[in-house]
């Protein structure tokens, strides 16, 4: 199977325009042959960068609230207009997507960062809310749930998607491990960074192929119009976060080392009777799981505020 990530900025803040680029990158990968393609972490509409940049945890800030009430305005829903053109692209071209996205609530007051599978037949198969977002991240984000911790099956593949810094929990990773992952996907915001040990270290622990998936975003994609940009740009107008893309083998060794920078598709060929292969003096969560021992149990129930009887 040829996997990719699209290792691209998007128009930060706006979903309508960051749609139509999402479309555009899905069908240059369809062009290449790609099967399975990744972008990174809250690709549409962006990920909350002003937070570490700002004074951002000041209470009942002015500013922070205006910051906050544009990133709002511009997340998107699960059934929206946005993720519905983005799935009839992806039912056109053929190409499994795993997206980031920044998902409303159904109260309409809170973003949750969320991966979306995203298959060409059946739709969106599952939205993995970030379970717990990292730092500054959680005056943007709800905390999610495990509702969204599945593993899907692509072609010959059983495949597993997972938002930035969860990727460095054991137990997160063991619940995919545990459902037979071959290939996983690892969302970034975007930096070589965070991608150049952790996507090595998953390979070789989870004998599974890791796709680190990351995004661009430069000072100029930053609108005029958000409330907080020249508080947390300032004379920066240079890359804030670049890429990072990387893909390894489940001997953890390179097939593409983390991309710098670069707009491009990140692409490699994978073959699953390597994962096989490499299984056989270790499974984690296989051969090698003393579930005598550990136990490990998964509530994977969609959290809501509210159940309703009629």
């Amino acid at each position: 199977m040829r996997i990719a990530a699209a290792q691209t900025a998007p128009a930060w803040g706006d979903p309508d325009s960051t749609k139509k680029i999402v479309t555009d990158w899905i069908g240059r990968a369809a062009n290449e042959g790609v099967e399975l393609l990744a972008f990174g972490e809250t690709f549409m509409s962006g990920y909350p960068y002003w937070m570490a940049r700002t004074d951002a945890a000041r209470w009942n800030a002015p500013d922070q609230k205006e910051a906050y009430a544009f990133y709002l305005g511009s997340a998107v829903a699960i059934d929206g207009p946005e993720m519905n053109e983005v799935v009839e692209a992806v039912r056109d071209h053929g190409v499994f997507t795993y997206l980031g996205i920044t998902e409303r609530s159904d109260s309409g007051g809170t973003v949750y960062a969320s991966y979306v599978a995203i298959d060409p037949d059946r739709g969106i198969l599952s939205s993995h809310r970030k379970m717990m977002p990292t730092y500054d991240e959680r005056m943007a984000w709800g905390i999610g749930d495990g509702h969204g911790l599945r593993v899907h099956e692509v072609g010959d593949f059983k495949v597993s998607g997972l938002n930035c810094w969860e990727n460095w929990v054991p137990t997160i990773r063991h619940t995919m491990y545990a459902q037979g992952t071959q290939l996983h996907v690892a969302s970034w915001p975007g930096a070589v960074g965070l991608t150049k040990h952790i996507t090595r270290f998953i390979a070789m622990e989870g004998r599974c192929y890791v796709l680190s998936a990351g995004s661009l975003l430069r000072a100029d994609s930053i609108p005029g119009e958000f409330p907080a940009r020249d508080a947390s740009l300032g004379d920066d107008d240079g890359v804030l976060y670049n890429g990072g893309s990387a893909i390894a083998g489940p001997d953890g060794k390179w097939l593409v080392e983390p991309v710098d920078s670069e707009e491009k598709l990140v692409m490699a060929d994978i073959d699953v009777e390597r994962v096989r292969g490499e299984r056989q003096n270790f499974d984690p969560a296989g051969h090698y799981f003393r579930g005598d021992v550990i136990d490990v149990k998964v509530d994977r129930t969609r959290l809501s505020p509210v159940t309703f009887e009629d």
